[in-house]
């Protein structure tokens, strides 16, 4: 797919760090697996708050778009305590990921290190990436613990990160599947890439996860995460 950025897009020639968000990331969205987890949130929520469903479903929607996760919001809210909330959000059948060993040769021919960096539990992940079968390409995980439980896009979640594995981010690449969560990589001088819904599938999203195509923080854009890959090491 084509590059969109209002200036000359940033390339991959010096990159020796490869950081990937997790979910709707490495697995195509229309596999609608964080659709479980958004289930499961929202009936810990109505349980939590002894609201219904549909009012549950508002907060949980508007804690998401103002903090990033709904745990935060419910975190600052409401005084939650995240332990018991991430293990049951969490707890979902991974069953419908399957091997993927074309990503996973696309990973293996990528020059450098390998991350993880999500707002998720390093479990969940651990989990994603061995139904994937690409575990072994990853060096480590940076999930919602590692961060202090701050989620992204929050500024200092990415200096966390950075800190924590040595990444020089003017030699690191970003993916992502919401647009909001590249813009501070970028002007961190990372090469950013949005991963968006393939073709026309049907997607569990509200519009303005969607948003961000056009984002001058968006140096790049594609629909099939494994063929951008394959380009990226042809074009090397």
């Amino acid at each position: 797919m084509p590059t969109v950025s209002a200036q000359a897009p940033r390339g991959f020639g010096n990159v020796e760090t490869w950081v990937f968000d997790l979910d709707n990331t490495l697995y195509p969205h229309h596999l609608n697996l964080w659709q479980q987890v958004d289930e499961r949130i929202r009936a810990y929520v109505s349980d939590f708050l002894k609201v219904s469903k549909d009012e549950a479903f508002r907060l949980q929607k508007n804690y998401y778009k103002r903090y990033g996760t709904t745990m935060r919001g419910m975190m600052t809210e409401h005084g939650m305590s995240p332990d018991a909330y991430l293990d049951f959000v969490h707890r979902i059948d991974h069953s419908p990921l399957e091997p993927n060993p074309a990503l996973g040769a696309a990973l293996e021919k990528l020059p450098g290190r390998k991350l993880i960096l999500t707002n998720g539990t390093r479990k969940h992940a651990n989990a994603v990436m061995r139904k994937l079968e690409i575990h072994h390409h990853f060096e480590d995980v940076f999930d919602i613990a590692a961060a202090n439980l701050d989620p992204k896009p929050l500024p200092q979640v990415y200096q966390r990160f950075l800190a924590r594995h040595g990444v020089d981010p003017a030699k690191a690449a970003m993916f992502e599947d919401l647009a909001r969560n590249l813009e501070t990589p970028h002007a961190l001088r990372m090469t950013t890439v949005l991963v968006v819904p393939e073709g026309q599938r049907e997607v569990f999203r509200e519009d303005w996860e969607l948003e961000g195509r056009d984002a001058p923080y968006v140096d790049h854009l594609t629909d099939d995460l494994t063929r951008f890959l394959e380009e990226i090491m042809r074009r090397r």
